[in-house]
């Protein structure tokens, strides 16, 4: 193996017996108490649906980035920005007028809301992923129209959450390997970014940015134990990356994000004989 690939294996490694000593001195998950922020509403073919938009000190700030660099970020379409948010479970409430209705509460950091609080442009954005989160996570289909009430600060009461107690590490981007560690020709398909760490000291999780493509029709994915090939018919991307760990090919699992437009990875690793 080359320098690169020694010293990345070095890392994950140790990301894993870190993990493993976390994971003996601290719960997984941690539970808090969001405070009301704004609430937005919108709707759904089920209904009226209100957001609250909540606020936590427990909950880690994203990247620290200047309005004009994260705007410079998205038109890019940079797909490694992240605003970390709780997505509360959805609970039942009556509106201002008594007609049944859904809430959500979303939480994020306490200073980066007081950040957003002067920031149309934050609010928008925050609004924006809150509004596609909850979409993914519960498989809802929301209006991108909402505004946000001027007299209440939320709807219905904002339950307790479960976070998790400690961020994923974000080990090493497999796309600042040296060339030798990729397979293939320096000319054709496209070489897509890959972004690689530990969830867990047995789970190995993988970003692959595809934005050329806008489903996984022709797409196709080759899970070896120690090797991620991702190719297709279109012929616009090709990777094929050495791993330096064994992975559970059969346990293996993969899903297209439509809105990112990034192909995900779920690799459990085999247990060191």
């Amino acid at each position: 193996m080359g320098e690169e690939t020694v010293r990345f294996q070095e890392l994950l490694l140790k990301a894993s017996k870190e993990l493993q000593q976390a994971g003996t001195a601290r719960p997984e998950s941690t539970q808090i108490q969001p405070k009301p922020g704004f609430c937005i509403k919108t709707n759904s073919p089920e209904g009226k649906v209100f957001i609250n938009i909540c606020h936590s000190a427990s909950i880690p700030p994203p990247e620290d980035v200047t309005e004009d660099e994260l705007l410079q970020m998205l038109e890019e379409d940079h797909a490694g920005f992240r605003i970390p948010m709780s997505l509360g479970e959805p609970h039942a409430e009556l509106d201002a007028k008594g007609q049944g209705c859904t809430a959500y509460d979303v939480a994020v950091n306490s200073n980066f809301y007081l950040r957003m609080q002067n920031s149309d442009f934050l609010r928008e954005l925050v609004v924006t992923i809150a509004r596609e989160g909850l979409e993914d996570k519960y498989g809802l289909q929301l209006s991108p129209e909402w505004r946000m009430l001027k007299y209440r600060s939320f709807l219905g009461s904002i339950s307790q959450q479960n976070i998790r107690s400690q961020q994923r590490p974000r080990i090493q981007e497999l796309g600042t390997l040296d060339a030798s560690d990729s397979v293939g020709p320096r000319h054709g398909p496209e070489r897509p970014h890959l972004n690689l760490w530990l969830e867990a000291p047995d789970l190995l999780l993988a970003e692959v940015d595809l934005p050329k493509l806008d489903g996984a029709q022709g797409l196709a994915l080759e899970i070896g134990e120690s090797r991620l090939v991702v190719g297709g018919s279109q012929q616009l991307y090709r990777l094929d990356a050495t791993i330096p760990l064994r992975v559970d090919r059969e346990a293996s699992r993969a899903a297209f994000h439509h809105r990112r437009k990034q192909l995900m990875v779920s690799m459990p690793l085999l247990a060191v004989s």
